[in-house]
């Protein structure tokens, strides 16, 4: 039973027969007041009757018998009838007990009635009560009866009785049609529903397993297309990252080869520098250098092949001397380039940085190296500033330079890898590797702005635990 209310269709069957009583009831209580009336009216005529047959005798006189016989086909116990201004008893019985309440039925409201009935039928004892109504067919001005109370109040309970039953009978099969009803048309799709789902979360990449939309029910079919769109996009996105991560495993092999090739490459290509040959002089640095990029590409590529990075070891350490750290290495790698590029640290030297060391030096280096790149790309001098500054919510690290600023394909796709970047040939690797590890440390990097006047990226950090209570 419990198993049942449990369910969507037995509380709806539930509910129906809690809605369904409250309406009897409304219903009864009106209807018991009208079954009163109803019995008193008909008492009333029946008592019109009785007067009738005898003001129809000679000197109205009847034997003592059939008056008494008159009065018990009526239920009552006196008559009296108005007629011409003149109220006369028409027929009297015994009477146990005086009167204990009047009722009258010539112009009653409707909350009067229904408070009579209640009391009726809430009291007890067989009281003598009297009634005022109006004769049918112009049989008079008033008529006015006395009965006991008693056989009323029988009537209206075993009245209230049947309607009971009855709305029981009503309620339990309206119950019934609207839970084989609900059943149908709601719970069954909805099932329905549930099932595909279940199913296809058991092997989300089989599409066969995808529900087909086929509910007549406006809402459901709406749920079904919505629930079929998105576990087509799912299985597509699926197929997509297996065949991207077949790729990807591809990629990491050839340029783990390709890397280890490169280097064999590049340890040959320092002899070169101590040829004597004056075109080889000249080309050497030139070659030694795109060795070097395409080393840096293979080793970007196989670090953001990797399944994740380490958490980062979170410490205490010196901006100012990360920031210096990398603007040293970035000149010692670029050598010949270096002069054409002014580098800036703005970093107060009391400042301090809760982050991975490492981590961190990786990602300033990779937005100096380009923002070098970029200067370089024009062929003229340019400018690389690193600042920082703290804010209530933590750190901001800024790093700008005066380069002609990225183009639009490159924004639309920042911090994506493969397609971020700005350069011909160029991954897009480094801005998404420094992206997830800024993400790591619990920050974000932003691009602040960009035009033809340069570009200017921002590092937000958080504020240190120890300092944020």
């Amino acid at each position: 039973m419990i198993r049942l209310i449990n369910t969507l269709s037995g509380r709806v069957l539930t509910l129906t027969v809690i809605f369904l009583m409250l309406a009897e009831v409304l219903i009864f209580v009106p209807s018991v007041a009208r079954f009163r009336v109803e019995y008193l009216q008909e008492r009333l005529e029946l008592s019109q009757l009785a007067s009738l047959s005898l003001l129809a005798t000679p000197n109205e006189m009847v034997s003592m018998d059939l008056e008494r016989e008159l009065l018990e086909n009526a239920e009552v116990l006196n008559v009296v009838l108005r007629r011409d201004e003149m109220r006369e008893l028409i027929l009297s019985g015994d009477m146990p007990a005086p009167v204990a309440q009047t009722y009258d039925l010539r112009d009653p409201a409707a909350p009067v009635l229904i408070r009579d009935a209640l009391l009726t039928m809430m009291g007890d004892g067989n009281r003598i009560i009297r009634v005022i109504g109006m004769p049918v067919k112009g049989g008079g001005m008033e008529i006015e009866v006395t009965l006991h109370e008693e056989p009323l109040r029988t009537a209206m309970l075993q009245y209230g009785l049947n309607i009971l039953w009855l709305s029981l009978v009503i309620s339990a099969i309206t119950a019934t049609l609207l839970f084989l009803a609900v059943r149908r048309f709601i719970v069954k799709p909805m099932k329905r529903v549930v099932r595909s789902m279940v199913l296809y979360a058991e092997d989300p990449e089989d599409s066969h397993r995808i529900i087909r939309p086929t509910s007549r029910v406006r809402e459901l079919m709406a749920a079904e297309v919505a629930l079929s769109d998105l576990q087509t996009q799912l299985t597509r996105s699926l197929r997509q990252k297996e065949r991207l991560a077949a790729l990807g495993g591809a990629v990491s092999r050839i340029s783990h080869d390709l890397r280890n090739m490169l280097t064999t490459a590049q340890l040959l290509a320092d002899r070169f520098e101590t040829s004597a040959d004056p075109t080889v002089k000249r080309s050497a640095p030139k070659l030694i250098g795109s060795l070097d990029r395409a080393i840096g590409l293979c080793e970007r590529t196989l670090t953001f092949g990797k399944a994740e990075e380490p958490a980062p070891q979170l410490q205490m350490h010196a901006l100012r001397q990360i920031v210096e750290e990398v603007l040293e290495g970035d000149r010692v790698q670029t050598g010949a380039d270096a002069g054409e590029v002014e580098l800036i640290c703005d970093v107060p030297g009391h400042m301090r940085v809760e982050a991975d060391a490492e981590q961190f030096f990786r990602v300033l280096a990779n937005l100096v190296s380009n923002a070098r790149q970029a200067i370089v790309g024009t062929g003229k001098p340019g400018r690389i500033r690193v600042s920082a500054t703290e804010t209530d919510r933590g750190l901001e690290i800024v790093v700008e330079d005066t380069g002609p600023g990225l183009p639009a394909r490159a924004q639309e796709n920042l911090f994506q890898p493969f397609k971020g970047s700005a350069r011909r040939g160029g991954t897009g690797l480094g801005l998404a590797i420094a992206a997830e590890l800024v993400r790591g440390h619990g920050g974000a990097l932003e691009l602040r702005s960009t035009s033809a006047q340069g570009t200017v990226f921002c590092i937000r950090l958080p504020r240190p635990l120890a300092k944020a209570g």
